[in-house]
């Protein structure tokens, strides 16, 4: 493109215009003209006597097209922008084509460390034929003859976990560790994965559910009996059973008994739930799922069956010393909840929902010890399962009533976990004393930093700062504090300044009560007497029960670390489930900032978005 006139008119000079100029010279003075004329005549002369001038060197200019510029300053522009290449571009590129190591994920936090532990305590418990990949060495196959003695079931009974450093698998407990784990794998997920451990935890629960399904005919759709136990001791008794006898599992050598019950309103309620929450799990192996889905239903319906309501422990004196139930309401709104979640049938939720049924389980009298969360006493967790529903989908009539109520119950349970309140006592070094003061008192400690850390997670993603204790306004922080400051107690942050799960730190109980754990794994087989110089030994346990959460000090927190005190150095199945539980939800690990850990849709895809607009008939509801 070229330069244009601007101001109109042509560039080239016309000829008449040297006719103008001629014609004004014309009118010049003659002796103005005579002396420029000697003037220039000087000039010449002189310039014979000094030379000729010096040339004046003339600029060079290149034409760019859109613009001309003098070549030195082109020239000077290209050895910039080279000078600038070496000197920026060039380490910049080279840094870049150099291979880095990605940067990885930030260190464990000490609860992280400790779940990694607490989930390998299950693989020490496994019964039956063992994975070689279970992962701990000294443990092998055992409890290959379980259920011999029930004909009716092909295979028998082998499976499942024994319950703690005994040999007997109780399933009403083993069924409430399975639900725990599953709960705490469907909010909290991404962390399981975050920290690796996404694949074994469900692999654990696969091997508790397994088991659960042959406990009770999972194909039919209708049953009269489940199978309540494997195992059996009696109280002070002198002839070879689980009690009587220290044996590794692998070296057990006396009979077994099976316990059928036909009434189970508690346990097969436990089952259902189990069974239930499991299938959410699971969904993405579609047939698996479906396989949970009907065994729960199936023995949900046992236990809800009419002239079937005796408590399974009921005059059944191997399991009522051990594991008696005092209730099946709690089971009835826990398995319910669990069912709905699990299936979306509104039956369930209807049932969960009927004012009968809180009235039935004295679910709003607040009586103290039905706030705390524990294997006999599903409650707590029954009534944060249906407040989640209100939190997140608030389905209105005719369910609202009901869930309100369960809502404000939950958050007066919160409630009472402050120390400040005065609703439980605790250790002058900070121990909740849940259960006051009795043997076992960390697997309650647990349950219930679990049920806190959930619900300030659950307001977290509802956007609610928090609630009211009275007058007094709590946070979502003060929750999670709580909740920590226990987790904390069981780490080591307590007056001994010692662990309370085996092999974390570097200071925790040597001398388990647990037959595996303390007998030596040097392939001698020792008889059931035998193995009494292993539970006498002042020495430590040969067998690392890595992560094996301990039944915890006493109301002083004084604590022997001997095998004779099992109420304080026995790790239980439902211990370690809650542990579990209670170190997912408190971990950073896989959390965002300022995002929460759960995932408030996950439990909904098989929850229908509309709900029905009248109650189903009261005749439906079952009393």
């Amino acid at each position: 493109m070229y330069a244009a006139n601007h101001w109109g008119g042509s560039f080239e000079i016309a000829d008449g215009a040297a006719e103008d100029d001629h014609s004004r010279n014309m009118d010049l003075d003659r002796g103005a003209l005579s002396r420029q004329q000697h003037h220039e005549l000087d000039e010449t002369q002189q310039s014979w006597l000094l030379g000729p001038p010096e040339a004046k060197k003339k600029d060079k200019y290149v034409d760019l097209g859109c613009v001309v510029v003098k070549r030195k300053l082109l020239w000077w522009a290209v050895w910039c922008v080279v000078g600038a290449f070496v000197l920026i571009g060039l380490p910049i590129i080279i840094a870049k084509a150099i291979p880095h190591k990605k940067p990885g994920p930030p260190p464990p936090d000490q609860y992280t460390e400790a779940l990694h532990k607490a989930l390998r305590f299950f693989n020490a418990q496994k019964s039956g034929r063992l994975p070689k990949n279970n992962g701990v060495p000294w443990r092998g196959n055992s409890g290959l003859s379980d259920g011999s003695d029930a004909k009716d079931v092909k295979g028998g009974l082998v499976g499942g976990y024994y319950d703690a450093g005994d040999n007997i698998k109780f399933h009403f407990p083993m069924a409430f560790s399975m639900t725990l784990l599953s709960w705490s794998v469907i909010e909290y997920s991404a962390k399981y994965k975050a920290v690796g451990e996404y694949d074994h935890v469900r692999e654990l629960i696969k091997w508790g559910t397994d088991y659960l399904l042959l406990t009770f005919n999972s194909s039919a759709s209708t049953i009269d009996k489940i199978y309540a136990q494997v195992g059996a001791a009696k109280i002070n008794g002198s002839q070879p059973d689980d009690h009587f006898c220290w044996n590794r599992p692998e070296d057990m050598s006396y009979r077994r008994p099976t316990i059928a019950v036909s009434s189970a309103p508690d346990l097969g309620g436990e089952i259902a739930a189990a069974l239930a929450a499991a299938s959410i799990v699971f969904r993405d192996n579609a047939a698996y799922s479906k396989k949970l889905t009907h065994g729960a239903a199936t023995v949900y319906k046992f236990a809800r069956q009419a002239g079937h309501r005796t408590p399974y422990s009921l005059r059944q004196p191997d399991i009522e010393y051990y594991y008696n139930s005092t209730s099946y309401w709690d089971e009835f709104m826990w398995s319910a909840a669990w069912m709905y979640y699990a299936t979306g049938n509104t039956s369930y939720i209807s049932f969960a929902t009927d004012p009968r049924l809180p009235k039935n389980a004295k679910a709003f009298l607040n009586i103290l010890d039905f706030s705390v969360f524990s294997w006999d006493n599903k409650l707590p967790g029954a009534q944060l399962l249906l407040s989640r529903l209100r939190m997140f989908l608030n389905p209105g009539y005719p369910y609202e009533e009901s869930l309100i109520g369960y809502h404000n119950a939950t958050s007066l349970n919160m409630c009472m976990y402050f120390p400040r309140f005065a609703a439980f006592n605790f250790t002058k070094g900070g121990m909740a004393l849940f259960n006051h003061g009795k043997g076992q008192p960390l697997q309650y400690v647990v349950a219930n930093s679990f049920l806190a850390s959930l619900y300030a997670d659950y307001m977290e993603a509802a956007n609610v700062p928090g609630w009211y204790c009275g007058p007094n306004f709590m946070s979502t922080n003060d929750l999670r504090d709580f909740a920590k400051s226990q987790v904390n107690y069981i780490l080591g942050d307590n007056p001994r300044k010692m662990s309370y799960v085996v092999g974390f730190g570097k200071k925790y109980p040597r001398h388990l009560h647990h037959r595996g754990a303390s007998t030596p794994h040097n392939g001698v087989k020792y008889s059931c007497t035998g193995g009494y110089k292993w539970r006498d030994t002042k020495k430590a346990d040969p067998n690392l029960l890595t992560g094996a959460m301990v039944g915890g000090p006493d109301r002083n927190d004084r604590f022997k670390d001997s095998r004779n005190t099992f109420g304080q150095n026995e790790p239980t199945l439902v211990g370690n489930a809650g542990l579990v539980a209670a170190l997912v939800a408190i971990t950073s690990s896989g959390r965002g900032v300022g995002v929460t850990a759960v995932d408030k849709n996950t439990m909904f895809s098989a929850v229908p978005p509309m709900f029905p607009a009248a109650p189903p008939p009261p005749s439906s509801w079952k009393p």
